[in-house]
């Protein structure tokens, strides 16, 4: 089992920035993938951004890409993400999610972090 708890949410302007990190805990020696997914009120779940717990380059979806930087503290059992630039657009409830070996189907999901950006 891994337990995943996120924290770092906020009300935030417009081309402010925020992190959020993502502590797991329980067997995370187990862990695959990490990744970020956020769904705005009325829309599907969608994902941010992944990167593997073992190392190796991390990858950004949508529009996004450029302005989000995740990143892991392997010793911390963290996993971060870095917001910048935010948009009106970018306010919905962010979830870390993990996957564990072998497999890629995301397993453990955290409760979400609300993050609200203003105009």
């Amino acid at each position: 089992q891994v337990q995943l708890v996120e924290s770092g949410g906020g009300l935030v302007q417009a081309g402010g920035s925020l992190r959020l990190s993502c502590a797991a805990s329980g067997r995370t020696d187990s862990m695959n993938a990490i990744a970020w997914f956020r769904q705005a009120p009325g829309k599907e779940r969608d994902s941010v951004a992944l990167i593997m717990w073992s190392g190796g380059n991390p990858y950004y979806t949508g529009s996004q890409k450029g302005r989000f930087t995740i990143s892991r503290d392997n010793a911390n059992n963290t996993v971060f993400l870095q917001m910048n630039s935010l948009k009106p657009e970018d306010t919905a409830v962010y979830y870390c999610a993990a996957s564990v070996r072998p497999s890629y189907k995301y397993v453990y999901w955290g409760q979400g972090t609300q993050v609200t950006v203003s105009s």
